[in-house]
């Protein structure tokens, strides 16, 4: 039997940081723990803004526990400075995980929106819309940065769970080879 496991999952950004702990397991219907969003105002200095997003990091992780951390992987886009702080709040939030040993992990937009829409390519909306029934939630989570977070925590959940699976039998397959040697 799976056992259920929580993910806090992170949409970084440096102006909006989504925040959203999923408790689940592959097969089992999700629930919902907490989702917010950590904001920081332009206005003040970049290093202000990181520590902000630091302890907002800290506060989730302590009140919540959970066992990873799943985050946004950065891709290039056309706006560098859009790309800078977005990769600055993950790296923050990958430090406040690594400081409680708590594993991380990284997943792609488009492989988010196929978890949990069933396609790659599904805008804001979709991906909104199918964390709400995921959920069982009333009312879809805004800002879609808080949706977002949601769908990888959920995306960590089904997929996060075959991952470790695939990686304990290749180090079962390992030990076995190394055993005939």
């Amino acid at each position: 039997m799976e056992t259920t496991v929580r993910v806090l999952g992170i949409d970084p950004g440096l102006t909006r940081c989504g925040m959203g702990v999923v408790d689940g397991s592959i097969g089992r219907p999700l629930s919902l723990v907490d989702v917010g969003v950590l904001r920081t105002t332009s206005s003040l200095p970049v290093w202000e803004r990181l520590v902000t997003i630091e302890k907002g990091v800290d506060a989730w992780l302590d009140e919540h526990q959970p066992d990873a951390v799943a985050i946004e992987r950065i891709f290039a886009r056309s706006d560098v400075s859009t790309i800078m702080g977005t990769a600055q709040a993950a790296g923050i939030a990958m430090v406040c995980a690594a400081r409680r040993g708590v594993p991380v992990a990284l997943h792609t937009p488009s492989e988010v929106k196929a978890a949990v829409s069933g396609n790659g390519r599904a805008d804001k909306a979709q991906v909104g819309l199918m964390v709400t029934r995921l959920l069982r939630l009333d009312a879809m989570p805004k800002p879609a940065d808080a949706a977002d977070a949601l769908a990888l925590a959920i995306t960590h959940i089904w997929r996060g769970g075959a991952q470790n699976r695939l990686e304990a039998a290749v180090a079962a397959q390992a030990l076995k080879v190394g055993a005939h040697k």
